[in-house]
């Protein structure tokens, strides 16, 4: 299947690793341009380096309220046109409710929640028809994960902005689209593991509640990510999509 992504630009933003990164890869794959973006200049443009001529880099934060219309110019400047934006950010601290204290929760929110609201405005006053706005967000969408609780309270209220935003842009063409991982095997994932202390065995128990008994792999969701922000995915909008090797039970 061709996805129709030749030629358009997209930005990625946290994407010198992770899941950000591969859906950079995946985009470039089918021949779109990416701006990626992280907080550290030298890892950016490490990261742009080995993604090839296709991809350019811009260090940014995204609490920073200038970072958006940054990257909208740039993407512009460096690829003649933009086209959509993937928000991706590194997870929020770990901890139970008791455990986060107010500069995690306030550190979290410029970051994973206003910055991506931010972002998806900034996009939405200059994407045209057929852009694309996406965010990753979590599985914590529809169902806590325990020891995860900033991400449990933040990813939900993102999913309803997005769905909201999607009604809002839908009459111009402009699809709004968010991409929910489960258990992929990231450096965040096995960190996360590590924390029980003993990762083998966290790893196993959650790949037993898992109907594919597997932790996926950067590429697949990379993957997705790329079908659901091309023009292949013209007609989808407004849904929030797992990519869980089936984790969540309900529909």
């Amino acid at each position: 299947m061709d996805l129709g992504l030749k030629d358009r630009v997209y930005v990625v933003t946290g994407a010198t690793r992770g899941l950000g990164r591969a859906s950079a890869e995946a985009l470039l794959a089918e021949g779109a341009k990416v701006l990626i973006t992280g907080r550290e200049e030298k890892s950016v443009a490490e990261a742009a380096g080995e993604l090839g001529p296709g991809a350019a880099g811009l260090a940014a934060d995204n609490a920073d309220p200038g970072t958006p219309g940054r990257l909208i110019a740039e993407a512009r400047s460096r690829f003649g046109r933009f086209d959509g934006v993937l928000v991706s950010v590194g997870g929020p601290a770990p901890g139970f409710g008791a455990d986060n204290t107010d500069e995690q929760w306030a550190s979290a929110f410029d970051t994973v929640f206003l910055g991506a609201v931010r972002m998806a405005r900034a996009a939405a006053e200059t994407l045209s028809e057929g852009g694309v706005i996406g965010f990753v967000l979590s599985g914590s969408v529809h169902e806590p994960i325990p020891g995860l609780t900033i991400s449990n309270g933040l990813r939900p209220g993102l999913a309803g902005f997005a769905k909201s935003l999607a009604g809002d842009l839908g009459p111009r063409g402009i699809r709004v689209v968010g991409v929910l991982p489960g258990r992929i095997d990231t450096d965040r994932v096995r960190s996360l593991d590590a924390m029980s202390g003993d990762a083998d065995a966290a790893r196993a128990a959650s790949e037993s509640r898992i109907p594919l008994r597997r932790y996926g792999t950067p590429e697949e969701f990379g993957r997705t990510a790329a079908f659901l922000l091309s023009p292949a995915a013209s007609y989808v909008t407004g849904v929030m999509v797992n990519v869980d090797g089936g984790a969540r039970h309900g529909f």
